[in-house]
């Protein structure tokens, strides 16, 4: 439902010794202090991967030596990545992760969100230019998953091993200047050996501001696709306005989002986009459904009466006249049914909003759901027999499904996390969803916040994290799977102008 320089050294040493080639999302990279063996930063644009080779004695005391993968920003930034070092090492002090420094002097005040060979994980910090580090250590153990957020001067690192929740540890006052360094290091910790990390789904994010106004105000996105046996994610298409919803066509050949009101088709080929054709319906929001035969595509649009606000739609998914299904409104589709005869959908009615069902070629409406409180996100499993949805009946937001008809209605989820539209894989085994915090109202599901996508078996069971974003409002409200049942696709969002 839709609700987007530096001081004097002793010795003197080179700053910084620069290699020549593509960095990704960073500006450059190079060895910051006296190394004795050159490290280098590679890029793999096919896979969007790095790797990082470094050698360096320490990132300890007044004096740091490791290699560095880098670019200036300005302002609040959240640093994202998943890292693995590479082979047995030799020092288990070896480390690496993200850092934040005010320059690239070997003892630059600087943050580090830092993961070391034996497991160690600490908040590192120097508060001035040649003094000794600092450290807040963490409870995590080992993990590979590693945020580093800046908001003006505290710094917040979130590491998890990947399918876990995040352990968070802070520090609060680190007066690094508003410009700064931020990048990937590793350092051997054995200034006669280099050693290698390698990354990915890195994400260098900024945030909405504080004062942005929902639904007048957005930021940037990027469609995403998610291998959700591995965690690997792929960035397929950057823009700097809201795109939302993306769902994957049944031939493999196209992704199909929202924007600014309009519907377009992505092909995933070509990586070319094409304005879909819905006529007189443009006024569309991110409740936007494909029928399981592909054939079909339902609209959710402000484009008919006023006084209703959203109402249903159904064209064919080529494009063309939209057929209106819905007589009255608020109503926001979410699901087909197997067999493309019905529609199942959110609507308000009588002042509260439940679950309903209509013919796909229009019709009565059917009650499904009669429990007080907001009930949403409804969608039919691939062999007909449940309809899965999200309801606030008993607090917090969470997952349930219930039989066609409306009986039957089970719980899914029971933890603190807000949980919205669940989505179910083609071959109907597991169930992709998104997770707010608990600080989120369980009946709302905002733009741009740290949220998270799980899976879980369809009949439920334990949910496992897949990916850490930032992100929320349109990014998977509707179904996303790839017809193989290995990936989704859903959108991140960044304030891309500041890149």
């Amino acid at each position: 439902m839709k609700h987007l320089a530096t001081a004097a050294a002793i010795l003197f040493v080179p700053m910084m010794l620069f290699a020549q080639s593509n960095f990704g999302v960073f500006r450059d990279a190079g060895d910051v202090g006296a190394v004795l063996h050159k490290g280098s930063t590679q890029y793999n644009s096919a896979t969007q991967k790095y790797q990082l080779s470094g050698s360096g004695e320490n990132i300890w005391f007044a004096k740091d030596e490791f290699q560095y993968a880098w670019k200036k920003v300005k302002g609040d930034f959240i640093l994202q990545a998943r890292g693995k070092l590479i082979g047995k090492g030799v020092d288990p002090h070896r480390k690496f992760g993200w850092m934040v420094r005010t320059n690239l002097d070997t003892g630059s005040p600087m943050a580090a969100a830092t993961v070391h060979g034996d497991g160690l994980t600490s908040l590192q910090y120097r508060l001035k230019q040649d003094t000794d580090i600092a450290e807040n250590k963490s409870a995590a153990v080992g993990p590979d998953v590693i945020r580093l957020e800046r908001k003006g001067d505290k710094f917040t690192m979130s590491v998890a091993k990947w399918g876990e929740l995040f352990t968070v540890t802070e520090v609060a006052e680190v007066p690094l200047g508003d410009e700064v360094y931020v990048g990937l290091f590793i350092c051997s910790h054995n200034k006669d050996v280099l050693e290698q990390v390698s990354f990915d789904n890195v994400r260098i994010i900024f945030p909405a501001k504080d004062d942005f106004r929902p639904y007048r105000d957005y930021i940037g996105s990027y469609i995403e696709t998610l291998d959700v046996g591995t965690g690997e994610r792929m960035i397929l298409h950057t823009a700097p306005v809201s795109l939302q919803a993306p769902n994957w066509t049944p031939d493999n050949k196209h992704l199909i989002y929202n924007s600014q009101g309009l519907i377009y088709r992505f092909d995933l080929r070509k990586k070319k986009i094409k304005e879909l054709n819905t006529d007189f319906v443009r006024q569309n929001n991110n409740d936007h459904v494909l029928s399981f035969d592909g054939k079909m595509l339902g609209l959710s649009s402000s484009s008919g009466e006023q006084e209703f606000g959203s109402l249903i739609y159904t064209v064919k998914s080529k494009g063309g006249k939209p057929t209106r299904i819905t007589p009255t409104g608020p109503s926001y589709l979410h699901g087909w049914s197997p067999d493309g005869k019905w529609l199942t959908y959110t609507a308000q009615r009588n002042n509260d909003y439940d679950i309903y069902k209509v013919p796909s070629t229009g019709g009565d409406e059917i009650r499904l759901t009669t429990s007080p409180g907001l009930d949403d996100g409804s969608e039919f499993s691939p062999d007909g027999q449940y309809i899965y949805f999200n309801s606030t009946r008993t607090g917090r937001m969470q997952l349930w499904r219930m039989k066609p008809d409306g009986s039957d209605q089970e719980q899914l989820t029971f933890d603190d996390f807000n949980n919205w539209f669940p989505h179910i894989s083609p071959d109907g085994k597991s169930i992709v969803f998104i997770s707010y915090p608990p600080e989120i109202s369980p009946d709302d599901h905002p733009f741009y916040k740290r949220v998270m996508l799980r899976t879980m078996p369809a009949g439920g069971g334990t949910p496992k994290v897949i990916a850490y974003f930032y992100g929320g409002q349109g990014s998977i409200n509707t179904p996303s799977w790839s017809p193989d049942s290995k990936k989704v696709a859903f959108i991140s969002n960044s304030d891309i102008t500041r890149n």
